[in-house]
């Protein structure tokens, strides 16, 4: 009995000093939503609202770029990097407590444990995620990128008296698949985060799960039961046809190129006609994205 309770003060002491040395921590469970754009990032959000024990704003996030624009400018700062020269480890320790006490502040309005922040960004700093957030987990949204490239030329010819934000209204349409899949396109953009995932430590590869947008069209209770059982939060049944309309996000800052309509039920987005040297080509360049997640394409 009393070897017991020794056993239990220790324990309780050990954690109590992790807590000190390990300085200011979240006290948020963060689901990051990311992936390609097109591919139920904005749908997934909305059904993630539907849980109780999960905040979801519905729209997406600039948490990102804020925290990336505050390294970037910390970084440059003469005052600060002179107190590192002081104290290192103190200073860096300060940075990180700051760094997570701004995150904190960003979902102070809930008291829920659970929240969501959705950014495409968040593809290109899964380690600094993890370094901020040990704790993190996050959604990646993929769809098959002919049919992303054809949900967005879609909605171009619908707007053509639009240019997009990066200028492709006056390419043809080769050219225009060509930007929007290159190097710093923005489906090439994440499409690349989404390929250096594998170089990642398969720790961090465990905290992803890959949302493959069919499968969550076509089976959306069996993918989302496995999303909240992944989270480790209690199972809900949804009623697909009954959906709550998730808030009004910017469509003008995307030039109405990229919208984020919702529905109060689910539906199968229809099929988009793509040419055919614009689809091998995709299957042909982007051979791993294929193999990875439609592997029957090929």
């Amino acid at each position: 009995m009393v070897k017991s309770a020794i056993l239990l003060l220790i324990a309780f002491l050990a954690n109590l000093m992790l807590q000190l040395t390990s300085g200011y921590s979240l006290n948020k469970r963060i689901i990051y939503v990311t992936g390609l754009p097109r591919a139920g990032s904005t749908l997934l959000c909305q059904i993630l609202r539907h849980h109780p024990e999960i905040y979801c704003p519905g729209h997406s996030s600039p948490l990102c770029p804020t925290v990336m624009s505050l390294r970037y400018n910390l970084s440059d700062n003469d005052f600060w990097l002179a107190q590192l020269d002081v104290d290192f480890e103190q200073s860096y320790q300060r940075l990180l407590n700051a760094f997570r006490g701004f995150i904190n502040g960003w979902f102070a309005e809930t008291d829920k444990t659970w929240v969501v922040d959705k950014n495409r960004g968040w593809l290109q700093h899964i380690e600094t995620i993890n370094h901020l957030d040990p704790n993190f987990k996050m959604l990646v949204c993929v769809r098959e990128l002919g049919q992303i490239y054809g949900s967005i030329e879609a909605q171009h010819q619908k707007t053509l008296l639009l240019d997009f934000p990066d200028h492709l209204a006056n390419l043809s349409r080769y050219d225009r698949a060509d930007n929007l899949l290159g190097k710093n396109g923005v489906i090439g953009a994440p499409l690349n985060g989404i390929e250096a995932l594998q170089d990642i430590s398969p720790e961090l590869q465990q905290r992803l799960f890959y949302v493959v947008f069919e499968h969550l069209m076509n089976e959306p209770s069996i993918v989302i039961q496995n999303i909240f059982q992944w989270l480790g939060v209690s199972p809900i049944k949804l009623d697909w046809q009954n959906l709550t309309v998730s808030p009004h996000e910017s469509d003008s800052h995307y030039r109405y190129k990229y919208r984020h309509q919702t529905y109060s039920a689910l539906r199968l987005p229809q099929k988009h006609s793509i040419p055919q040297r614009i689809q091998h080509d995709l299957q042909k360049n982007f051979t791993w994205f294929y193999q990875t997640f439609y592997p029957g394409l090929l």
